[in-house]
């Protein structure tokens, strides 16, 4: 058995049995226990990746972690976005998977993301959940991906729309609107996009203030707000190909919701 808090202690040494390791680290990552989760497995798998340890078995890896997806387990299913994002982020330096493979896990990844229905940040027993903050990680990483298209992008800011306004109980509590917020501008950062689709995603937006009525802010709403403040910061101090357009359409929502909020730059 691998002492994995050492390991982790000593700057994550690779084992002689790297396969063995590798099925540990695997089942640990699904594990309640946040200790072994998210100090041991997970620090551990990110690191032998960004080191090109795991090069050769990343396509096997991210099978696995998109089968987790569909697993009964919370704490599962958030936590096997960040290997992709870490999968994803390799290959864009190495080229180590194939076009096949990554919009694979994309198409994985958008069906499961915007619906999953449990997305507290924190739990006492289980420790960090974070649907939404990882799979922002996840989504930042495969809009920076040279495998998309332009319109891979486009659809992939909807996407992220998509899951921001999603009808909800749990108000964002652990910063997960700022980790939104960095995908959405990681995503724009990458290439000049067209206004149309630099600025679509918001459409969402508009869907979701359209139902809005008087009374008590929902939890969605919140959220949504949330999300449009820290991602005009993020826009407007970003070099940004069309920092401009993006800036003026998010504050013309914020705008709207709150009249308080400048419609035109002074």
């Amino acid at each position: 058995m691998i002492n994995w808090a050492e390991l982790v202690a000593t700057d994550f040494p690779v084992p002689d049995q790297l396969e063995a390791a590798l099925g540990e680290l695997s089942t640990m990552l699904a594990a309640v226990d946040p200790v072994a989760r998210d100090a041991w497995a997970y620090p551990t798998l990110a690191t032998w990746i960004e080191r090109g340890v795991l090069d050769d078995h990343l396509t096997d890896l991210g099978a696995a972690m998109v089968a987790r997806f569909n697993h009964p387990e919370v704490q599962a299913r958030t936590f096997a976005p960040l290997v992709l994002a870490s999968a994803v982020r390799r290959d864009a330096v190495a080229g180590v998977l194939t076009d096949t493979t990554v919009l694979g896990w994309r198409d994985a990844f958008v069906s499961w993301w915007p619906a999953e229905a449990d997305i507290r940040g924190w739990d006492e027993q289980r420790g960090w959940l974070h649907a939404v903050a990882h799979g922002a990680d996840l989504a930042g990483e495969l809009g920076a991906s040279p495998r998309l298209t332009t319109n891979d992008r486009a659809e992939l800011l909807t996407v992220v729309g998509r899951r921001v306004v999603a009808p909800t109980d749990y108000r964002y509590a652990h910063m997960e609107e700022d980790r939104v917020a960095g995908a959405i501008t990681q995503i724009l950062a990458t290439e000049a996009l067209p206004v149309a689709p630099a600025t679509g995603w918001l459409t969402t937006v508009d869907d979701l203030f359209a139902t809005v009525t008087p009374g008590p802010l929902s939890v969605p709403v919140a959220n949504t707000l949330a999300v449009l403040r820290a991602a005009y910061v993020m826009a407007d101090r970003s070099a940004l190909p069309d920092r401009t357009s993006v800036t003026d359409a998010i504050a013309q929502r914020l705008h709207l919701a709150f009249g308080g909020y400048p419609l035109l730059r002074q």
